[in-house]
This record gives structure tokens, sequence and C-alpha cells, in this order.
């Protein structure tokens, strides 16, 4: 893979890259000004699924960081686009939150306890005893079971809480039944990223701050990825992994130029 192509489109993750919780990471917004400048296409990435874009955009301006709506991607997307090509006009019963059912039912999936194709597990911060029992049995009566994302946790300021992962895993034990997941780290998301934007993987950059999802799941899709030491890798453990990303960089203020329109330069280690 060359590294001096020109990048016409770009893929970034949220948490950890642009933002911290509600705190707007230095240079996020200058990169994303900087695209807009250029005119290069571009969608932010997450795996939380419980807020819709229209959502994560209002969070994301109350941190001073400016994205379009059409410009977020998340999990909950994602599988809904996995569902909608699988088995279009299905039936769902759904455990998550506003995300996840606005996506669903945007695609003109029927919300149903009652004889569902799928069992559709999303991340919310109401998990109930009553709807995980409600998914266990539908499960066992064959309904397939599909989650947004295997994140075990998530970050609050109280500190960690239980996410999607944790909640299908509890799933799972109880039916013997493993979920697809859509999400990072698997390379689907990417790719239904990258239809989005009707953009090849040869032009396109993925930028995350985890080597376990954003680099591996870019690179499982043919990108050029760059991991970003503002989030959960730190740099001692990028060696540790049997991949290595195109770039590793201090933060996505080291970008910017990039953004401009630059290629990417080969590299100096």
């Amino acid at each position: 893979m060359t590294e001096d192509r020109p990048i016409e489109y770009w893929l970034t993750d949220m948490d950890g890259v642009l933002v911290h919780e509600e705190e707007p990471i230095p240079g996020a917004g200058d990169f994303l000004e900087a695209l807009k400048a250029s005119g290069r296409k571009f969608l932010v990435l997450t795996n939380n699924s419980i807020y819709t874009p229209r959502d994560l955009r209002s969070r994301l301006l109350a941190s001073g960081i400016d994205v379009p709506e059409e410009s977020i991607w998340t999990s909950a997307l994602a599988t809904a686009q996995f569902l909608a090509d699988q088995r279009p006009a299905g039936r769902a019963y759904v455990v998550g939150e506003a995300g996840l059912t606005t996506a669903l039912h945007d695609i003109g999936y029927v919300l149903t306890d009652h004889d569902p194709d799928y069992v559709v597990l999303g991340e919310t911060r109401t998990y109930s005893f009553e709807a995980i029992t409600r998914a266990i049995r539908l499960i066992d009566a064959g309904a397939r079971f599909i989650a947004t994302n295997p994140d075990p946790s998530g970050p609050s300021q109280q500190g960690k809480l239980p996410a999607t992962g944790s909640v299908a895993a509890l799933i799972s034990t109880a039916t013997g039944r493993t979920p697809y997941f859509v999400g990072k780290p698997n390379p689907l998301m990417m790719r239904s990223a990258l239809n989005r934007l009707d953009a090849h993987s040869e032009s396109a950059v993925m930028i995350g701050d985890r080597m376990d999802t954003d680099v591996v799941s870019g690179l499982e899709a043919g990108l050029r990825t760059v991991l970003v030491l503002t989030g959960s890798t730190r740099p001692e453990q990028v060696e540790t992994f049997p991949y290595r990303p195109t770039r590793v960089v201090d933060s996505i203020a080291d970008l910017v130029d990039l953004a401009r329109g630059q290629t990417l330069p080969p590299p100096t280690d």
C-alpha cells in the first residue's frame, strides 16, 4: 500500500479523537474546518448507538465542534443498513435507545416483541431485567441475535459503565447464542461508511485512538490508518499489536495540514 496517494475521504472516530466526554481535544475544530474548506468528504464514526446523528451534532456543538448531521455515522446506522440488506422490511425486538430505534424505523422495520426476525441489542443507560429476559426468550424461540458493537464498557464522569458487549455476554451465556456485532472492530462498519460517501478504500484514511477497534477495522477494510495518542491506546502499547497503523501522531492537531490537501508522507521510523 503506497502512502503518497492523495486522501480524498476521511473517516474519524469521535471519542478520544475529537472529544473527551464533553471536552474538545485541541485541534479537532481546526481539523474539521480544514476538511470543509478543502471540500473533501468525511464522516465522524462512533460505536455509541444511544444517540441519533441529530443528537450527536447538538452534543458536539456544545463542545464547540461543528459536524453536519449527515457527516455522523453510528453503529446504529450501520446496523440498520446491515439489516436492510439482509432482510428488507423485517421485524425486530430492540433493547436500546432512540439512536437505534430511529435508525430501524427509518429503514422500514417493525419493532415488536411478537415473532421478530431479530433481537437487536444496543447501548442504553437503562438496561431493564424484563427487557433482557424477553430478549433471551425470543432468541431461544429462534430470533437471530444482532448487537451494535462489542464494547464491554464505556466511560462516564463517575467511572466505567457496562456497555453493549457486557450485556451481550449475559444474553449469550443464557442462550448459548453469540451475536453478530456490526460496529467496530468489524470492518463492515468501515465499508458501510465508505458506501455512504461513495468512496473507495484506496483514497480514504481512518483516524482512531484505539488499535483494537479503529485501526484494525480500518486496516481490514483496506484503508490507511492514523492512530492518535489522545485516547485509549498508549504509545508503549502500539508495539504489542501484531499490526501497525500507517501513522502514529500525538493528536488530531497534527493532521490539519493533511486535511487541507497534503499527501501522507513516507514514514520516518
